[in-house]
C-alpha cells in the first residue's frame, strides 16, 4: 500500500504544471542565449570597440589625449555640472517626495505627471525651451543682454538644462518608497515631542537613505551622459562649454578618432564605476527599484 502511493505521488509530481521537462530546459537554454546575444551584440561589442579604438595606437598616444586642453576643459565641466546638479535635485526629489508621499494638498495629481514630464519630452526639446527662454531672440533675451548675463551657449544654460532632465531620478525614486513605509513612525516621533528637523534626520532619513542614494547614482550617471539637451544651449564653444559627450562628437569630426575614443572610454569607465556603485548597494542592501 505504502509502495502504491509512493508511485501515485511521483506521477502526480511529474505532471505538476512548471517542474523542468526537456521542453522547458530546451526553452530556457533558448531565451537565455538570446538574451545574451543580445547583450553582446548592443552592450560589449560596443564597449569593447571603444576601448580598441582608444588603445589603437598604443598607450602613449592614448593617454596623450589627455594632456589636451580642450579634453581637459571639458572633463571639468562635465564634473562641475554633476557636482551642482546632483545635490540640487538631491534637495528638490526629497522635498517633492515628503510633499506627495505625506501630505494631501490641492494640485498634488497634477505634480506627478509634472515630475516625469522631462522623462517624456526629448532632450532636445528640453533644451530648446531655455533657448526660447534665454536666447538673443527669447522671452527674456533682451534683459539678459542689457544686464550682461549669458545663460544660453553658456555654462548656466548646460546647468539648467542638465538639471532639468535629470531632475525626476531622485523623486521617482523616493516617492513610491516613501508611500509603502507610511507615516506611522513620524507620527509616533512627532506625538513624542520631536521637531519636524529631527523626525526627518532621525526616522525618515535612515529609512529611504538607500533609496536615495539609489536615484542619486541614476541622477549623477545621466548628468554624466547628457548630449541632447547640452547640445542644443551650449553653443558647441570648444574648450568653454563643451561637456565630455559634445567634446567626443567634435573629436569624431575631426577625424582624431584615438582622441574621441579615449574620452569615451573615460565616460564609459564612469557609468561602469555608476554601474557597480548601484549593484554593491543593491546587493549590501537587497534594495530594488520599485
Amino acid at each position: 500500500m505504502a509502495a502504491r502511493a509512493a508511485e501515485i505521488f511521483i506521477d502526480e509530481h511529474a505532471k505538476r504544471p512548471g517542474r523542468d521537462t526537456v521542453m522547458t530546459v530546451i526553452s530556457r537554454a533558448f531565451f537565455i542565449g538570446i538574451s545574451l546575444a543580445f547583450l553582446a551584440a548592443l552592450l560589449f561589442a560596443p564597449l569593447a570597440t571603444v576601448v580598441a579604438m582608444a588603445l589603437e595606437k598604443g598607450y602613449r598616444a592614448y593617454l596623450n589625449s589627455f594632456s589636451d586642453p580642450d579634453t581637459g576643459a571639458a572633463i571639468r565641466l562635465t564634473l562641475m555640472t554633476a557636482s551642482i546638479v546632483v545635490p540640487l535635485n538631491t534637495l528638490f526629489g526629497l522635498a517633492a517626495a515628503w510633499a506627495i508621499a505625506k501630505f494631501e494638498f490641492r494640485g498634488k495629481s497634477f505634480l506627478l505627471p509634472l515630475i516625469d514630464l522631462p522623462i517624456a519630452v526629448s532632450p532636445v526639446i528640453s533644451g530648446l525651451i531655455y533657448v526660447l527662454l534665454f536666447g538673443m531672440q527669447g522671452w527674456f533675451g533682451l534683459w539678459l543682454q542689457e544686464h550682461d548675463i549669458s545663460i544660453i551657449f553658456a555654462v548656466p544654460g548646460i546647468v539648467l538644462a542638465t538639471m532639468f532632465v535629470t531632475f525626476p531620478y531622485v523623486a521617482r525614486e523616493l516617492i513610491p518608497l516613501m508611500q509603502q513605509l507610511g507615516n506611522d513612525e513620524e507620527e509616533a516621533a512627532i506625538t513624542l515631542g520631536a521637531g519636524g528637523l529631527m523626525t526627518f534626520f532621525h526616522v525618515t532619513l535612515p529609512k529611504i537613505r538607500w533609496g536615495l542614494l539609489y536615484g542619486v547614482i541614476l541622477c549623477n550617471a545621466r548628468a554624466m551622459g547628457e548630449f541632447g539637451a547640452v547640445s542644443v544651449v551650449s553653443g558647441h564653444v570648444r574648450g568653454v562649454t563643451t561637456t565630455m559627450p559634445l567634446h567626443i562628437e567634435i573629436l569624431y569630426q575631426e577625424y582624431n578618432f584615438v582622441g574621441a575614443f579615449a574620452v569615451a572610454s573615460l565616460l564609459t569607465l564612469l557609468a561602469v564605476v555608476t554601474l557597480v556603485i548601484k549593484t554593491l548597494v543593491e546587493w549590501r542592501t537587497g534594495y530594488k527599484r520599485k
